[in-house]
């Protein structure tokens, strides 16, 4: 709107109508920054350290507002009483000048609030870390409980407050980063209260200690590295130094080289080789890894040797070619050129090979947790020789695992993925040790229920990251076939007069900024629970299943429902909205019968549970049908409407968070042979074989388990009889 004022072409001849319009954008904006200077105080009034220049900021903004009103208040030039009104056409600088008066302001208030919101995330780790000091230090279980109920409700406002500003971060590695950072804690919580209560039964085994303070330094590194992404700083100030991988480095190197054909002088030949040998420094993670194949290692090897070749070619021509510009000389060059490429492509091809293969073998070779089941035996038994053997393999297995990463991060091809292996590597790093401080308490005390519950916590989440590099190695191989996986939109949009009779009385709208700041912390909740269901149904093995497909349908569609909430995505009016609330219900309602169906199956013990929850769904999803369909006249009733229709969406979705890992278990439990559903009938065997093929769960969500953790303080409650 400022643009369209500032780039107003004067004209002798100036009709009603542009005059209107003129006018109208000028109130438009005015009224604009009336609503955005009233939330800059608001935020003013709530934090007194700046509400001196917040103040400042919005008073300027406000005048700059009424300035530009004023000025486009050329309704009244016709009457010859108004000739001396200053407006747009006799004063076009005066609109220049507060315009700019104006983006600067709002640009101060938008830098201000950003650094509240900075504070309050500063704020809210301080205070979970003061909780976690006192949480080291307690001495008894009454105690502990009521701690650890505040701590878990600090760690939720965390969770809350990183969670908004990971959606807000622009950068790919930084959103990376703090994904990561927010997994480990979520998955710290936890640890950190089975390995407390473990100290605290008892107190005086070493193995104990040492497993709870490895959780609490852990959790201090996440918070750190959380609080760095937010300021964008490093402690002691230095600069972030990632390592560099073999397809970065390939890359660049490559993007030098066919450089060569727009400018020859623009690099000199020892830069070039300097990129070269580093990359051919990296391949010796490979060569020198005892876990690549010998197939692997010579290829890596003799293709190093050619790109040394290719390159010594190159530089040769490239030096005739800058003393005398020949056309042969010139396609000499692009020969070399292509001939360099192509060596550097094979080298790429071979090392992602490499990588590949040997975390295939190894996720394959080690999906039976066969050390951790015997961890599991061998400490209930008390045996601490077999714990120590058992612990012995571990550490190999971490090892093999650490270095899987390592070279997976060389071919990961997007550094958002690099930061994912060195995640992972980490994780295994210090899970390993933790595993077997955790085991060897075990076995001191066999009888503690609590350091077996304690053992089975860090297993759980060693299972976890084995399941996420899984899906881990999926995306690398889609990033280097071409593939880039993202979000699908359910594209069930409205046609006008057939999916509903009363959409031709009824006026589409969109809603206005107002009503979206409103409603945009439900449609945030939206966003997030998609992203849980999402992460459910990767767990499956079967992606045809039934129930999967169902649940991917609901996920998209309230995906683009979240999208409808922030004024983008395909569904562009409230119309629209109501419609896909509809056809939402209606998969939903399919999902219940598909839950009826594998409740056929179940035995007794398991069936009540899944036709409790199947008829949760059923009703949840009529009572969203009922609102969706139901007339609202007038901009409050639809808006009411919409709220309604995304809190319900939003319901169900949260239900359905329960439903998939509840079906993902019972087949889980049909394959491991435990007998959890009856052998079906020969003549439902083909309808029943797609629901039978789950496997363990390939990925945990990357965003903060928000209700897991509260979940854990909820049943802190229950600690004591424990």
């Amino acid at each position: 709107q400022i643009t369209t004022l500032i780039n107003h072409k004067d004209k002798p001849k100036r009709s009603d109508k542009t005059l209107q319009a003129i006018q109208r954008v000028g109130q438009a904006v005015n009224l604009a920054v009336g609503r955005f200077v009233t939330v800059g105080e608001a935020i003013a009034n709530e934090n007194h350290e700046l509400k001196e220049e917040m103040s400042v900021a919005c008073i300027e903004a406000r005048r700059a507002g009424e300035t530009i009103a004023q000025l486009t208040d050329v309704a009244s030039l016709d009457h010859p009483e108004s000739d001396s009104h200053i407006t747009i056409f006799t004063d076009k600088t005066g609109v220049v000048k507060a315009a700019r008066l104006l983006l600067s302001s709002v640009t101060k208030v938008l830098v201000l609030a950003d650094r509240i919101v900075i504070k309050q995330i500063i704020t809210s780790r301080n205070k979970v870390l003061a909780t976690m000091e006192q949480l080291e230090k307690v001495s008894s279980f009454q105690e502990f409980v009521q701690i650890f109920s505040q701590f878990g409700n600090e760690m939720v406002e965390f969770a809350h407050l990183t969670g908004d500003r990971q959606n807000d971060l622009k950068d790919e590695k930084k959103k990376a980063r703090m994904a990561a950072s927010r997994a480990v804690l979520e998955k710290c919580t936890m640890m950190l209260l089975t390995a407390s209560k473990t100290c605290l039964r008892h107190p005086d085994c070493e193995s104990a200690r040492i497993n709870k303070d490895g959780v609490f330094h852990r959790m201090r590194l996440a918070l750190e590295q959380v609080i760095e992404i937010v300021t964008d700083s490093r402690p002691n100030g230095e600069n972030e130094m990632a390592p560099i991988s073999i397809y970065s480095g390939i890359k660049e190197f490559k993007n030098k080289v066919e450089g060569l054909r727009e400018n020859l002088y623009f690099l000199s030949k020892e830069n070039l080789s300097t990129m070269l040998e580093v990359i051919l420094e990296h391949t010796e993670d490979f060569t020198d890894s005892a876990y690549t194949s010998h197939e692997h290692r010579e290829h890596i090897l003799e293709l190093s040797k050619q790109a040394k070749m290719e390159l010594e070619q190159l530089v040769s021509v490239w030096m005739q070619a800058q003393n005398q510009k020949t056309k042969d000389l010139m396609e000499d060059l692009e020969v070399a050129i292509l001939k360099t490429c192509q060596c550097m492509n094979e080298l790429k091809r071979e090392v992602h090979s490499a990588a590949t293969s040997l975390a295939t073998d190894l996720l394959k070779y080690h999906t039976d947790h066969m050390v951790l089941k015997a961890l599991k035996i061998t400490g209930v038994e008390g045996n601490l020789e077999a714990v120590a053997e058992y612990t012995c393999k571990l550490s190999e297995q971490k090892e093999q695992l650490v270095e899987m990463c390592r070279l997976l991060r060389h071919v990961s091809g997007t550094e958002p993925l690099e930061i994912t292996c060195i995640h992972a590597e980490d994780t295994f790093q210090v899970t390993g040790p933790q595993i077997i401080s955790a085991a060897e308490t075990l076995a001191l005390h066999p009888s503690s229920k609590i350091a077996k519950e304690n053992l089975e916590v860090f297993c759980e989440a060693w299972e976890s990251q084995l399941s996420d590099m899984s899906l881990l190695l999926r995306e690398i191989n889609d990033v280097f076939e071409g593939r880039r996986g993202e979000k699908r939109v359910y594209l069930s949009l409205p046609r006008p007069g057939k999916h509903n009779s009363n959409l031709k009385t009824l006026k589409p709208v969109k809603l206005d900024t107002e009503e979206q700041a409103k409603i945009a912390k439900l449609g945030l909740e939206l966003h997030l629970l998609t992203s849980d269901v999402d992460s459910e149904t990767e767990k499956w093995e079967d992606q045809e299943n039934e129930i999967v497909q169902h649940g991917q349908g609901m996920s998209s569609m309230a995906y683009s429902m979240y999208l409808f909430t922030r004024g983008e995505g395909l569904l562009k009016t409230t119309q629209d909205l109501f419609h896909q609330a509809e056809i939402f219900a209606t998969e939903g309602t399919k999902l219940a019968s598909a839950l009826h169906a594998l409740s056929d199956q179940v035995h007794n013990d398991d069936k009540p549970l899944l036709l409790l929850e199947a008829e949760k769904l059923i009703s949840m999803c009529k009572q969203l049908q009922i609102t969706a369909k139901a007339s609202a006249q007038g901009k409050s009733a639809t808006f009411t409407k919409v709220d309604a229709c995304i809190l319900k969406t939003r319901n169900v979705m949260t239900l359905l968070c329960q439903l998939l890992p509840l079906c993902c278990k019972l087949l889980r439990k049909n394959k491991a042979g435990n007998g959890c559903l009856k052998p079906a009938p020969p003549w439902k065997e083909d309808r029943l074989r797609t629901g039978t093929n789950a496997r363990t769960p390939e990925r945990r969500v990357d965003t903060f388990g928000i209700k897991s953790l509260e979940n854990h303080v909820t049943n802190m409650t229950f600690l004591e009889s424990k």
